[in-house]
């Protein structure tokens, strides 16, 4: 992977949303590095493959992305967080963004959205470099 390459891991309960995201990905700056099904999943894949970018979806089973983001703030404090929902309602959004959520895409979305709020969050990164 080049200097310049941002490396994520995809989080979705839902095996067509992280399709999605993949293929939105695919041919960008980035590399998919890893994909989970759940919040369990994702902490375990997180502190495995340490991406730059998580992008996580809010509600899945076992752990919900919220949990699985503080879980691994603790740890890798630097890993950026997309969250991904259905449903934002105000509280879901404040409690990601006061828990270091690095941004927020609503379910449907489109790919300049989802390459919009990649773009920040890898310009952090790149920053941090």
């Amino acid at each position: 992977m080049s200097k310049n390459r941002v490396s994520v891991v995809i989080v979705d309960d839902n095996d067509m949303m992280r399709t999605i995201l993949r293929g939105i990905l695919r041919g960008e700056e980035y590399d998919v590095v890893g994909e989970a099904r759940n919040g369990a999943q994702a902490v375990e894949m997180v502190e495995r493959m340490k991406p730059d970018i998580v992008c996580m979806d809010v509600l899945m089973p076992e752990k919900n992305g919220l949990e699985a983001m503080i879980e691994i703030k603790q740890t890798l404090p630097d890993t950026e967080f997309i969250m991904i929902t259905g449903s934002a309602d105000p509280e879901t959004v404040q409690d990601a963004i006061m828990n270091g959520a690095g941004g927020f895409i609503v379910k449907p979305f489109n790919a300049a959205r989802v390459l919009d709020a990649l773009k920040k969050a890898a310009t952090r990164v790149r920053q941090r470099r």
